[in-house]
């Protein structure tokens, strides 16, 4: 696969939030002292980093989920 190719099937429902996305990719990256490839290809990272960035990002986005439910739940 080359450089900056994606296998994924997973499309987001809002373009857009692609940007978001990555700069949340980051943070989370840098929370964990993991450094990102600058060129975009993950196969020399260990799976345990990879891994542990995708979980840090669920369970933030779960969270932000969860803090809009409630604020929205009171404001109807």
């Amino acid at each position: 696969m080359a450089t900056g190719q994606s296998r994924s099937s997973n499309s987001l429902v809002v373009p857009q939030a692609t940007q978001a996305l990555d700069q949340l990719k980051y943070e989370v990256a840098q929370e964990l002292g993991i450094q990102i490839p600058q060129d975009g290809y993950y196969g020399y990272m260990a799976s345990r980093d990879t891994g542990a960035i995708g979980g840090h990002i669920t369970r933030r986005l779960v969270q932000i989920a969860e803090q809009q439910l409630a604020g929205n739940k009171f404001s109807r």
